[in-house]
């Protein structure tokens, strides 16, 4: 049976016609209900509070990002081991020279020769008092016993600037020269006090880690506790807490000296550096004291500059760059002071300490700049001589 073609072209056109024109009623959407403005006091109450929140909240984060760095720099390994290195090889080398400079006066500037200051009889110092420091005071009549007590110090400094048995050597040390240093007050000056308080830091610190024959030794036969243990991180803790207590003592004397000159008025003026290098005492090369202070404004600088250098050295050490100048400028100060006022010893144990600001990987690529000088130069051919007919 067949459908006729009409009819089927009905039926085509039928649903179309049903599905164009019958369209739904279009809905409204219904209006959304109006929010309720707060009050303005609940609204400043809600932002107060959302402040409050927001600024804790910082804080509590400032504050584990701070511990998580602190908590790192402490038990992350010991810090500075080059700079602790130098700054025990530069304070043996300190105490020696001074020891080998006044060994022809000894007797005289420290011993027996020095009875007429009163200081044998009762010294000015407590140390000399305590029996652990006493050695040299009570050898002050006898010039043999003195002598070996003078030489048995040389030959331990020479063993501090080596790192031989650092433990042992360290002690003993420090009692002789606490007790050689401190027997005649008159002779000494403010460096004979950092020396004595930075190596009392050492004691906690570990400056034969580099550069020392305990070093050598421990490379070949391995540390004393395994990494990781408790010893070890103590060690590493007391070593680290030592670094930080040497680096305040530094600033402390830098920003209070510099303070101290602030207040007085021939800093203030700018003339003071002019006075010191003009006296017999500190004026140790008069022709170099007359070059430097001859022209004013250079005296003013040099006077207000080292104030400036000491007040702003504690915030330069925060930025690499800020730090390089400190370091330049610090350096330069005790050089001139070491130089032109006949304090060498004093310059060197400033800077020895000071050793501790610049990074271990500077000091590995001075390090390493130097061996290979070394080893070229022993390679090398000799120098020509020339010869004249």
């Amino acid at each position: 049976m067949t459908v006729a073609p009409d009819t089927k072209k009905k039926a085509d056109a039928a649903p179309k016609k049903s599905a164009t024109t019958a369209s739904a009623p279009k809905k409204t959407p219904a209006p959304e209900p109006e929010t309720p403005q707060a009050s303005l006091p609940a609204r400043l109450l809600t932002f107060a509070a959302s402040m409050i929140t927001g600024f804790w909240n910082m804080v509590l984060s400032a504050v584990d990002r701070i511990s998580a760095f602190v908590f790192d720099w402490l038990f992350g390994g010991k810090k500075a081991l080059y700079g602790l290195a130098v700054t025990r090889i530069l304070f043996g080398v300190t105490a020696l020279g001074l020891l080998a400079s006044n060994f022809g006066t000894r007797l005289y500037t420290f011993g027996a020769g020095s009875a007429w200051n009163g200081e044998m009889a009762e010294p000015i110092s407590d140390f000399p008092k305590i029996w652990i420091f006493s050695a040299f005071h009570a050898a002050m009549g006898n010039d043999v016993l003195y002598t070996a007590l003078y030489v048995l110090l040389a030959a331990l400094a020479v063993l501090f600037v080596l790192g031989w048995r650092f433990r042992i050597v360290l002690p003993i040390f420090f009692c002789m020269w606490v007790g050689f240093i401190e027997a005649n007050d008159m002779v000494g000056d403010q460096g004979d006090n950092m020396f004595r308080i930075a190596l009392l830091l050492l004691f906690f610190a570990d400056p034969a880690a580099r550069w020392s024959l305990d070093a050598r030794r421990r490379a070949e036969s391995g540390e004393w506790f395994a990494p990781g243990s408790q010893p070890a991180l103590l060690g590493t803790v007391f070593h680290n807490l030592a670094l930080v207590a040497l680096t305040a003592q530094v600033c402390f004397v830098y920003a209070s000296g510099a303070l101290f000159k602030a207040g007085g008025a021939p800093w203030e003026q700018g003339y003071a550096v002019y006075n010191p290098l003009h006296t017999m005492r500190f004026g140790t090369w008069p022709v170099l004291s007359d070059l430097v202070t001859t022209w004013g404004p250079m005296v003013v600088l040099f006077s207000w500059g080292s104030i400036l250098l000491q007040v702003a050295f504690p915030l330069a050490l925060l930025t690499r760059p800020t730090r390089l100048i400190a370091l330049v400028g610090i350096l330069s100060f005790h050089i001139g002071i070491a130089v032109l006022m006949g304090l060498p010893w004093f310059s060197l144990t400033m800077i020895a300490i000071d050793s501790i600001f610049i990074r271990d990987r500077t000091w590995q690529r001075l390090s390493a700049g130097v061996v290979k000088r070394w080893n070229a130069a022993k390679t090398a051919p000799p120098p020509r001589t020339s010869t004249l007919a």
